[in-house]
């Protein structure tokens, strides 16, 4: 898994504009996380475990960056670890995520950061299940869900397909 990656300019292959928000756009994003949100999307730090709203969630839909509202994973790719958090085994668009080397704790992991915001995600590990053979180990308030069928967030005003839905 590379290091980050600039993105600006950049559509994913999915079609979302990569492009990071402006100063004035995160300032807007981040005033509306509360304590938590902020300690583990900006601190880089990890909610317990099980105690994340979405560990035993089963509803169909997407989830998304609860920072800048890019989607990351559909209902679909999300299976029971045993961890206590949220897993996925496989991303909407590899593009939508940045794998950064962490060293911190004495360990080496890969963590995950949202491709667009930078906002801290979790971690990936090779122990997940087919096909991808990854576990991505989120955090719960590192995500919104949103039901199928309803429109995906468009919080940064980049058009289609953000505010539609995904099928």
């Amino acid at each position: 898994m590379a290091d980050m990656t600039t993105t600006e300019g950049k559509r994913s292959r999915a079609g979302f504009d990569l492009t990071p928000p402006s100063p004035e756009e995160f300032r807007r994003l981040v005033d509306d996380l509360d304590d938590e949100e902020r300690r583990v999307l900006l601190e880089h730090g990890t909610e317990r475990p099980f105690c994340g709203i979405f560990n035993e969630a089963k509803e169909k839909g997407t989830y998304c960056c609860r920072l800048c509202g890019l989607p990351l994973f559909k209902s679909g790719s999300k299976f029971e670890s045993g961890t206590g958090w949220p897993s996925f085994f496989d991303p909407i668009d590899r593009a939508h995520i940045a794998f950064v080397r962490d060293t911190s704790y004495g360990m080496i992991r890969t963590e995950i950061r949202c491709a667009r915001c930078e906002g801290h995600l979790g971690h990936v590990f090779p122990d997940g299940p087919p096909p991808t053979g990854e576990r991505y180990c989120m955090n719960s308030v590192s995500m919104r869900f949103v039901a199928e069928g309803d429109p995906l967030p468009d919080d940064l005003g980049r058009g289609a397909p953000e505010g539609e839905t995904l099928g």
